[in-house]
């Protein structure tokens, strides 16, 4: 397919720009490499977003956003950390059990957690995750009088570790706060904590393993089990 690109009569393009737009039509990367910019116009974006409106940016403590992926049967989690600039990531196991959005959104959500754990600063905690679902079974264990149980979750393994580490923090006394944010509507955190969950470098870290000795049931075409 011939890419045609126009500019102004009265614009000028150097060697060196042509060559970067003929490398970003060329690339085989299907997202934009996003950074946090000090431009005017980058600084109404970003105020405007969700975070934004909430004066997340202002949050005198350290602000993670989470995102899980799932792509070809391998289930990838990220965060991302704004006060510090930097992310991590991994691969979730039990994938031969299925996929599930949910599994890979609790794992972001403990790795960051893991993550403010390790850096022992007692700061408040504000979560971003663009999942309902993530903070509605997360719900059940906050607050008095809940009496939720793990027998019968699929995602036990992922939710006792969340579970551990809120109430370690909660015997700590620092704030931890959820939100839940709308996904792919160029929210920078948003965007940068799903860049993280699609990093490969990493991809040999595997969590959260385990099998769960559940049945698993499979068909082939003709519905025969194979």
């Amino acid at each position: 397919m011939t890419t045609e690109v126009w500019i102004s009569t009265r614009g000028k393009s150097t060697e060196i720009t042509q060559t970067a737009i003929q490398k970003a039509l060329e690339a085989d990367n299907t997202k934009d490499t996003l950074s946090f910019g000090s431009e005017d116009l980058e600084k109404i974006h970003k105020a405007s977003t969700e975070a934004g409106l909430l004066e997340i940016y202002n949050f005198p403590g350290a602000v993670y956003a989470t995102d899980g992926s799932s792509n070809k049967g391998v289930m990838r989690v990220g965060y991302y950390r704004l006060d510090e600039n930097r992310g991590g990531c991994c691969r979730l196991g039990r994938g031969e059990e299925g996929n599930s959005s949910n599994r890979a959104e609790l794992g972001a959500a403990c790795l960051a957690l893991e993550d403010a754990k390790r850096k022992q600063d007692r700061k408040p905690v504000i979560l971003l995750s663009d999942s309902a679902c993530f903070l509605s079974s997360s719900q059940k264990w906050i607050g008095d009088g809940k009496s939720p149980s793990m027998w019968g979750n699929p995602e036990a393994d992922i939710m006792r570790d969340i579970v551990q580490l809120l109430r370690e923090r909660i015997e700590q006394d620092p704030l931890t706060i959820f939100i839940k944010i709308k996904a792919h509507r160029g929210d920078p955190l948003n965007e940068l904590a799903d860049r993280w969950a699609d990093k490969r470098r990493q991809s040999e870290n595997i969590r959260w393993s385990l099998p769960t000795n559940r049945p698993i049931f499979s068909w082939t075409e003709n519905g025969n089990a194979p």
